[in-house]
Protein backbone atom coordinates (compact mmCIF):
# COMPACT_ATOMS: atom_id res chain seq x y z
CA UNK A 1 0.00 0.00 0.00
CA UNK A 2 1.41 3.91 -0.62
CA UNK A 3 0.08 6.80 0.20
CA UNK A 4 0.31 10.26 -0.77
CA UNK A 5 3.54 12.40 -0.17
CA UNK A 6 3.17 13.98 3.26
CA UNK A 7 5.12 16.32 5.30
CA UNK A 8 7.84 13.25 5.72
CA UNK A 9 8.84 13.10 2.13
CA UNK A 10 9.06 16.71 1.72
CA UNK A 11 11.34 17.46 4.99
CA UNK A 12 13.59 14.25 3.64
CA UNK A 13 13.48 15.54 0.26
CA UNK A 14 14.37 18.70 1.39
CA UNK A 15 17.30 17.70 3.96
CA UNK A 16 18.67 16.07 0.85
CA UNK A 17 18.27 18.79 -1.35
CA UNK A 18 20.46 20.69 1.40
CA UNK A 19 23.39 17.69 1.76
CA UNK A 20 22.39 16.75 5.24
CA UNK A 21 20.76 14.57 7.97
CA UNK A 22 17.68 16.05 9.83
CA UNK A 23 17.57 16.42 13.30
CA UNK A 24 14.86 14.39 14.83
CA UNK A 25 13.99 15.24 18.69
CA UNK A 26 11.81 13.86 20.66
CA UNK A 27 10.16 15.34 23.97
CA UNK A 28 7.08 13.29 25.83
CA UNK A 29 3.68 15.61 25.29
CA UNK A 30 2.42 17.59 28.91
CA UNK A 31 6.11 17.12 30.37
CA UNK A 32 6.82 18.71 32.92
CA UNK A 33 2.98 19.91 32.30
CA UNK A 34 1.18 21.45 29.93
CA UNK A 35 2.07 24.99 29.42
CA UNK A 36 5.73 24.13 29.50
CA UNK A 37 5.66 21.71 27.06
CA UNK A 38 3.40 23.78 24.40
CA UNK A 39 6.13 26.46 24.83
CA UNK A 40 9.06 23.68 24.35
CA UNK A 41 7.11 22.36 21.01
CA UNK A 42 6.03 25.88 19.44
CA UNK A 43 10.22 26.53 20.22
CA UNK A 44 11.46 23.25 18.53
CA UNK A 45 11.26 24.11 14.74
CA UNK A 46 13.35 27.29 15.24
CA UNK A 47 16.40 26.18 17.68
CA UNK A 48 16.77 23.33 14.77
CA UNK A 49 14.35 20.24 15.10
CA UNK A 50 13.40 19.34 11.28
CA UNK A 51 11.17 16.63 12.58
CA UNK A 52 9.40 16.23 16.10
CA UNK A 53 8.37 12.96 17.64
CA UNK A 54 6.14 13.55 20.57
CA UNK A 55 5.79 11.08 22.97
CA UNK A 56 2.16 9.58 23.85
CA UNK A 57 2.36 9.40 28.07
CA UNK A 58 1.79 6.07 29.08
CA UNK A 59 2.18 4.95 32.66
CA UNK A 60 4.05 1.66 32.03
CA UNK A 61 6.64 2.69 28.75
CA UNK A 62 8.09 -0.47 28.97
CA UNK A 63 11.42 -0.29 25.77
CA UNK A 64 12.19 3.41 27.83
CA UNK A 65 15.06 4.14 30.11
CA UNK A 66 14.33 5.64 33.44
CA UNK A 67 14.08 9.47 31.96
CA UNK A 68 11.57 8.90 29.69
CA UNK A 69 9.42 7.03 32.12
CA UNK A 70 10.30 9.76 34.36
CA UNK A 71 8.79 12.21 31.86
CA UNK A 72 5.94 10.46 31.01
CA UNK A 73 5.07 9.87 34.82
CA UNK A 74 5.19 13.66 35.30
CA UNK A 75 3.08 14.71 32.34
CA UNK A 76 0.72 12.18 33.71
CA UNK A 77 0.65 13.46 37.00
CA UNK A 78 0.17 17.35 35.51
CA UNK A 79 -3.24 15.60 33.45
CA UNK A 80 -1.94 15.20 30.48
CA UNK A 81 -4.54 12.70 28.79
CA UNK A 82 -4.16 11.39 24.69
CA UNK A 83 -6.59 13.87 23.87
CA UNK A 84 -4.76 16.90 25.19
CA UNK A 85 -1.89 15.48 23.15
CA UNK A 86 -3.57 15.87 20.03
CA UNK A 87 -4.87 19.63 21.05
CA UNK A 88 -0.77 20.55 21.09
CA UNK A 89 -0.59 19.25 17.62
CA UNK A 90 -3.99 21.29 16.75
CA UNK A 91 -2.46 24.06 18.51
CA UNK A 92 1.22 23.88 16.76
CA UNK A 93 -0.27 23.48 12.93
CA UNK A 94 -1.73 26.68 13.93
CA UNK A 95 1.43 28.61 13.47
CA UNK A 96 3.45 25.74 12.02
CA UNK A 97 2.04 23.98 9.07
CA UNK A 98 5.23 22.17 7.60
CA UNK A 99 7.07 20.43 10.80
CA UNK A 100 6.55 16.63 10.71
CA UNK A 101 5.08 15.73 14.14
CA UNK A 102 4.95 11.83 14.82
CA UNK A 103 3.70 10.47 17.61
CA UNK A 104 5.14 7.82 19.69
CA UNK A 105 4.52 5.29 22.18
CA UNK A 106 2.53 2.63 22.96
CA UNK A 107 -1.09 0.88 21.80
CA UNK A 108 -2.84 0.98 25.13
CA UNK A 109 -3.70 4.92 25.57
CA UNK A 110 -4.76 4.24 21.26
CA UNK A 111 -6.58 1.22 22.33
CA UNK A 112 -8.62 2.23 25.07
CA UNK A 113 -9.36 6.27 22.83
CA UNK A 114 -10.43 3.81 20.85
CA UNK A 115 -8.53 3.77 17.68
CA UNK A 116 -10.14 4.62 14.92
CA UNK A 117 -11.38 7.66 16.15
CA UNK A 118 -7.75 8.08 17.37
CA UNK A 119 -6.54 7.65 14.04
CA UNK A 120 -9.44 10.36 12.89
CA UNK A 121 -8.50 12.68 15.34
CA UNK A 122 -5.06 12.73 14.73
CA UNK A 123 -5.66 13.10 10.92
CA UNK A 124 -7.41 15.91 11.72
CA UNK A 125 -5.13 17.84 14.30
CA UNK A 126 -2.27 17.02 11.66
CA UNK A 127 -0.17 14.35 12.83
CA UNK A 128 2.24 12.95 10.29
CA UNK A 129 3.08 9.62 11.66
CA UNK A 130 2.99 6.93 14.68
CA UNK A 131 5.53 4.88 16.10
CA UNK A 132 3.58 2.45 18.18
CA UNK A 133 6.56 0.08 19.71
CA UNK A 134 4.63 -3.13 21.07
CA UNK A 135 2.72 -3.53 17.59
CA UNK A 136 4.43 -6.14 15.43
CA UNK A 137 4.20 -6.67 11.61
CA UNK A 138 2.16 -9.61 12.44
CA UNK A 139 -0.47 -7.12 13.53
CA UNK A 140 -0.97 -4.29 10.97
CA UNK A 141 -4.55 -4.58 10.36
CA UNK A 142 -5.76 -3.66 13.65
CA UNK A 143 -3.29 -0.13 13.91
CA UNK A 144 -0.68 0.58 10.62
CA UNK A 145 -2.82 -0.10 7.82
CA UNK A 146 -5.56 1.73 9.03
CA UNK A 147 -3.44 4.45 9.92
CA UNK A 148 -1.95 4.23 6.67
CA UNK A 149 -5.42 4.89 4.69
CA UNK A 150 -5.88 7.89 6.74
CA UNK A 151 -2.45 9.22 5.80
CA UNK A 152 -0.82 8.75 8.53
CA UNK A 153 2.95 7.00 7.76
CA UNK A 154 3.13 3.89 10.37
CA UNK A 155 6.81 3.82 11.51
CA UNK A 156 8.87 1.07 12.16
CA UNK A 157 11.80 0.05 14.13
CA UNK A 158 15.05 -2.18 13.19
CA UNK A 159 17.11 -3.24 16.11
CA UNK A 160 20.90 -5.03 16.08
CA UNK A 161 18.67 -8.39 16.46
CA UNK A 162 16.51 -7.56 13.39
CA UNK A 163 18.07 -9.95 11.25
CA UNK A 164 17.64 -10.86 7.83
CA UNK A 165 14.75 -13.14 8.14
CA UNK A 166 13.03 -10.50 10.29
CA UNK A 167 14.09 -7.41 8.15
CA UNK A 168 11.50 -7.66 5.06
CA UNK A 169 8.48 -8.01 7.92
CA UNK A 170 9.50 -5.14 9.43
CA UNK A 171 9.77 -2.92 6.08
CA UNK A 172 6.67 -4.34 4.34
CA UNK A 173 4.01 -1.78 5.47
CA UNK A 174 6.49 0.91 7.21
CA UNK A 175 6.15 3.65 5.72
CA UNK A 176 7.71 7.84 6.12
CA UNK A 177 11.21 6.27 7.59
CA UNK A 178 12.53 3.71 9.26
CA UNK A 179 13.98 3.92 13.02
CA UNK A 180 16.66 2.11 13.60
CA UNK A 181 17.52 1.45 17.25
CA UNK A 182 21.50 2.29 17.73
CA UNK A 183 21.97 -0.38 20.85
CA UNK A 184 20.16 -3.60 22.41
CA UNK A 185 17.91 -2.67 25.38
CA UNK A 186 16.14 0.50 26.61
CA UNK A 187 16.96 3.90 25.74
CA UNK A 188 18.99 6.30 26.92
CA UNK A 189 21.38 3.74 28.77
CA UNK A 190 24.38 3.10 26.26
CA UNK A 191 26.05 4.78 23.90
CA UNK A 192 26.06 3.67 20.15
CA UNK A 193 28.52 2.75 18.27
CA UNK A 194 29.20 4.39 15.62
CA UNK A 195 31.04 1.74 13.46
CA UNK A 196 28.25 -1.00 13.96
CA UNK A 197 25.54 1.47 13.16
CA UNK A 198 26.57 2.81 10.00
CA UNK A 199 26.90 -0.81 9.04
CA UNK A 200 24.00 -1.61 10.39
CA UNK A 201 22.45 1.53 8.38
CA UNK A 202 23.66 0.38 4.84
CA UNK A 203 22.26 -3.10 4.99
CA UNK A 204 18.62 -1.92 5.93
CA UNK A 205 19.37 1.01 2.79
CA UNK A 206 20.20 -1.80 0.88
CA UNK A 207 16.35 -3.21 1.28
CA UNK A 208 14.71 0.05 1.05
CA UNK A 209 14.10 3.11 -0.64
CA UNK A 210 13.15 4.84 2.52
CA UNK A 211 15.08 7.17 4.43
CA UNK A 212 17.03 5.86 7.63
CA UNK A 213 17.27 7.47 11.11
CA UNK A 214 19.08 6.49 14.20
CA UNK A 215 17.92 7.12 17.43
CA UNK A 216 19.05 5.64 21.21
CA UNK A 217 21.70 6.89 23.33
CA UNK A 218 22.53 9.95 21.14
CA UNK A 219 23.23 12.98 23.26
CA UNK A 220 26.17 15.01 22.28
CA UNK A 221 26.98 17.11 18.90
CA UNK A 222 29.85 14.42 17.44
CA UNK A 223 27.78 11.82 18.38
CA UNK A 224 25.05 13.22 16.40
CA UNK A 225 27.73 14.44 13.07
CA UNK A 226 29.26 10.55 13.04
CA UNK A 227 26.01 8.85 13.39
CA UNK A 228 24.52 11.15 10.44
CA UNK A 229 27.38 9.98 7.88
CA UNK A 230 25.53 7.23 6.17
CA UNK A 231 22.10 8.03 7.93
CA UNK A 232 19.13 10.10 6.76
CA UNK A 233 18.90 11.78 10.34
CA UNK A 234 19.53 11.04 14.13
CA UNK A 235 17.15 10.88 16.99
CA UNK A 236 18.01 13.13 20.44
CA UNK A 237 15.12 12.16 23.31
CA UNK A 238 16.46 11.02 26.47
CA UNK A 239 19.11 13.88 26.63
CA UNK A 240 16.60 16.37 26.02
CA UNK A 241 13.82 14.47 29.04
CA UNK A 242 16.87 15.03 31.53
CA UNK A 243 17.12 18.69 30.42
CA UNK A 244 13.80 19.29 31.19
CA UNK A 245 13.97 17.07 34.63
CA UNK A 246 17.38 18.99 35.52
CA UNK A 247 15.76 22.37 35.56
CA UNK A 248 13.19 21.40 37.52
CA UNK A 249 12.62 23.21 41.13
CA UNK A 250 12.60 21.93 44.18
CA UNK A 251 9.41 20.80 43.99
CA UNK A 252 9.59 19.19 40.67
CA UNK A 253 8.07 22.08 38.94
CA UNK A 254 9.01 23.69 35.93
CA UNK A 255 11.16 27.06 36.43
CA UNK A 256 11.90 29.71 33.90
CA UNK A 257 14.83 28.12 32.64
CA UNK A 258 13.41 24.65 31.73
CA UNK A 259 12.30 25.43 28.32
CA UNK A 260 15.47 27.36 27.61
CA UNK A 261 17.25 24.07 28.81
CA UNK A 262 15.63 22.27 26.23
CA UNK A 263 15.77 24.41 23.19
CA UNK A 264 19.52 25.55 23.93
CA UNK A 265 20.89 21.83 24.17
CA UNK A 266 18.53 21.01 20.26
CA UNK A 267 20.49 24.26 19.22
CA UNK A 268 23.33 23.20 19.96
CA UNK A 269 23.16 19.41 18.84
CA UNK A 270 21.56 20.97 15.22
CA UNK A 271 24.77 22.67 14.90
CA UNK A 272 26.91 19.15 13.88
CA UNK A 273 24.19 18.90 11.08
CA UNK A 274 24.35 22.52 9.13
CA UNK A 275 26.77 24.33 7.95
Amino acid sequence: MTIQQTRIDRRFQALKNEGRGGLVTFVTAGDPDPETAAQILAGLPAAGADIIELGMPFSDPMADGPAIQASSLRALKAGQTMRRTLEMVRAFRQSDPDTPIVLMGYYNPIFVYPAEAFLDDAAAVGVDGLIVVDVPPEADNELCLPAMKRGLSFIRLATPTTDAKRLPAVLQNTSGFVYYVSIAGITGTAAPVVNDVQSQVARIKSSTPLPVVVGFGVKSPDQVRALSEGADGVVVGSALVRAIEDSLGANGQATDKTASAVLDLVKHLSTALRP
